[in-house]
């Protein structure tokens, strides 16, 4: 049964949403769902890929929600000269204190944009697996904990791929969701262009703090979720590398990322329970990077989303 706290809290997330999206709608037209999975990541203490053609607001939306949540924001732009020291950080040696001195790297904010993920080299990509896993970084040999909360954000582009270097399937299961942020409407379009001064003017108030989001994810476990919702969960997973185009499945950690993703959500939405419904609409955000298809479906022209689509129809929610 549901403490009087827990109802609070949630009711509290709720409306800490509801002024976030107030804020960031200010200068983002749309994309209320994609702000809404991404909300839910950083409530998850997740890490998201959000995949789009050049011009969506991918970076727009990342700077707009740490905006409105006063977070710390950097960006890097990822291309294939990158070092890892040029993300991390190095010690440098200074000649006036005759000493060497920390320069911290880019990677010590709330809220990180690596942009263009794919086109670093694969050495540089995994300086970011400690950072993304343990919350920490290691330089010269000594440990050094990252800001909390802390999420990274990639962005991807679907359609270019040369020059590129795509992720490896360990570090792709590392992020929480993929999130594809695709074109605006027609009626969304007009009003970008009608409202241009005012996202360029990029008024944006912070209306929460990081203390917050840590206490909501605090709480976060203490969602209520009955068995019959966790073998849902279980059900989906286990369906996913059972089905006839998947070479590879979704892994206990992709059921560990549904549940996650599911009581962050259900605290958005003012509840202290998850419904299969939450589950639901997580499931193509939080599964679509963590299935490999068979070349021969690949051939077929199926899709993941296809595959997550079977899988949904196929398993009844409770």
């Amino acid at each position: 049964m549901s403490t009087s706290s827990e109802k609070d809290n949630s009711n509290k997330t709720s409306t800490i949403f509801t002024g976030i999206l107030e804020e960031v709608q200010k200068v983002i037209v749309g994309h209320e769902e994609e702000i809404r999975m991404i909300f839910a990541s950083l409530l998850a203490g997740g890490h998201v890929i959000l995949e789009g053609v050049p011009g969506v607001a991918k970076t727009s939306i990342a700077k707009a929600l740490a905006n409105s949540i006063n977070l710390s924001f950097s960006r890097i732009q990822f291309t294939p000269d990158l070092l890892p020291a040029d993300i991390i950080g190095t010690y440098v040696y200074d000649q006036q204190a005759g000493d060497f001195k920390l320069r911290k790297g880019p990677i010590f904010a709330n809220i990180v944009l690596t942009d263009e993920i794919n086109r670093a080299s694969p050495k540089t990509q995994s300086a970011l697996l400690e950072a993304m896993q343990e919350k920490q970084v290691t330089i010269g040999g000594s440990t050094l904990k990252l800001p909390s909360p802390f999420m990274v954000i990639a962005t991807q582009n679907p359609i270019e791929f040369e020059g590129t270097y795509p992720l490896p399937e360990a570090q792709l299961d590392r992020f929480l969701m993929k999130i594809e942020v695709g074109y605006p409407t027609h009626d969304e379009t007009l009003k970008i262009l009608t409202n241009l001064q005012q996202i360029r003017d990029w008024k944006i108030k912070a209306t929460t703090t990081g203390k917050d989001i840590f206490d909501i994810f605090e709480y976060l476990l203490k969602v209520h979720v009955d068995d019959t919702v966790k073998s849902y969960i279980v059900d989906i997973t286990e369906e996913t590398r059972n089905h006839q185009h998947v070479r590879i499945g979704g892994s206990p950690r992709a059921a560990i990322a549904l549940f996650m993703s599911a009581s962050a959500l259900a605290r958005m939405e003012g509840r202290e329970y998850v419904i299969p419904d939450d589950v639901k609409r997580v499931s193509t955000h939080v599964l679509n990077h963590r299935i490999i298809l068979n070349p021969e479906a690949e051939l077929d022209g199926v899709k993941t989303t296809d595959v997550i689509q079977d899988t949904m129809t196929k398993i009844k929610p409770p």
